[in-house]
């Protein structure tokens, strides 16, 4: 029950927060969705979209379809897994969130990230492997490999589900990486 009530004292404060210019254009703050606060896997994904900053919950357009879908497939347990962005709020016309934007919210991430407690982060894109693993990172060049943070967790990097609906042919890459977390869960399960 602590635990529970130390997140929704973080949910407030995120729906409170003005340390960016993206406070002044959004709808809602999207903080994450997921059944378990203790879920091994965290997807951390760009920024939420249209839909997202009118219900207030992660990844529920098109590409959070396209997520779920590809998690039930490879047989993921709701319980498995907590979703959340880089930032909070839309970036206008869903475009990537600026430097400045990601470094007001990148605490916000780090405190979910103490919270859950995950044993794996998968990067969604581009956006999250450069905030999470690296700024130079290319997400063509190291998707599909492990990297290892050494006593917290391991991260795989991945397309974010929209470039599967620009580029199909991504969708058997990303469902190979997303095999590969699924294999690993097992292991730490």
């Amino acid at each position: 029950m602590k635990k529970q009530v130390s997140y929704d004292s973080f949910i407030n404060a995120c729906r409170n927060c003005t340390n960016c210019d993206l406070a002044k254009t959004r709808t809602n703050v999207v903080i994450g969705r997921g059944a378990n606060l203790n879920a091994p896997v965290m997807l951390v994904g760009e920024g939420p979209g249209e839909q997202e900053d009118l219900t207030g919950q992660a990844f529920v357009g098109r590409a959070g379809k396209l997520l779920d879908h590809l998690l039930t497939a490879l047989m993921f347990n709701p319980e498995d897994y907590y979703i959340c962005n880089i930032v909070k709020c839309r970036p206008p016309n869903n475009r990537a969130p600026s430097l400045e934007e990601a470094k007001a919210c990148l605490p916000w991430l780090r405190c979910q990230v103490k919270y859950i407690k995950p044993k794996i982060i998968v990067c969604l894109g581009a956006t999250a492997l450069k905030y999470l693993v690296s700024q130079d990172a290319r997400i063509t060049q190291v998707r599909g490999n492990w990297v290892d943070r050494p006593g917290f967790f391991r991260i795989m990097p991945t397309y974010h589900p929209a470039a599967l609906l620009r580029d199909p042919k991504k969708k058997e890459e990303m469902f190979l990486d997303m095999k590969k977390v699924r294999e690993y869960l097992k292991t730490i399960s």
